[in-house]
């Protein structure tokens, strides 16, 4: 990574730092205990993030965007951020595990997610006020499963992309008949 420009750290902040870091804000993690485990004052972490955003605009090949992905799905590895927590807590660790475990679980959540955004819902909110999971937990879990599919085989991956659209159309059903149709059901063509 060293030999690329683009990937040169920014007021002492890595790509890493920078990932990790969001991955923790996402999570509920204060930007303040961010700062202090980095060792910066908040205005050279704004000015870092910053200039982080700009170079995944700049970069045409989206190849700090890919490493960043990467980065943000080994946030709890990362040796000054990985321990840190929220104040408040985690969220769910039973559900989190069990979506870090169960990849079948994982693409009903998935397909909930979608069910709920295309029903006019915060699928995010839905999956925190229904199972505990931060949409930063979710992401991780996410970038986890990405990896892993990486050595699946097209049939394998085929049907988590069929049980997850099976499971968006049955949220989709339940999404519908909780809030009294699908906002397109009175529209005829």
């Amino acid at each position: 990574m060293g030999q690329n420009p683009l990937f040169e750290p920014i007021h002492g902040i890595s790509l890493y730092d920078y990932s990790a870091a969001n991955a923790k804000i996402a999570n509920g993690v204060a930007v303040d205990a961010i700062c202090s485990a980095l060792g910066v004052e908040t205005p050279v972490w704004e000015e870092a993030s910053q200039g982080w955003v700009q170079r995944m605009q700049e970069d045409s090949e989206f190849i700090v965007i890919s490493e960043m992905g990467t980065l943000f799905g080994q946030a709890d590895q990362h040796p000054k951020l990985g321990q840190l927590q929220p104040v408040a807590g985690a969220g769910n660790a039973q559900n989190l595990d069990r979506l870090a475990n169960d990849r079948y679980f994982y693409e009903e959540l998935n397909g909930a997610r979608t069910a709920a955004y295309e029903a006019g819902l915060d699928g995010a909110r839905w999956i925190q006020d229904n199972y505990g999971i931060s949409l930063g937990d979710f992401q991780q879990v996410a970038m986890q499963w990405m990896e892993e599919q990486k050595d699946l085989s097209s049939e394998e991956i085929t049907e988590y992309v069929d049980y997850m659209e099976a499971k968006r159309q049955e949220y989709a059903k339940k999404f519908a008949e909780e809030n009294g149709g699908n906002i397109a059901d009175d529209v005829e063509f």
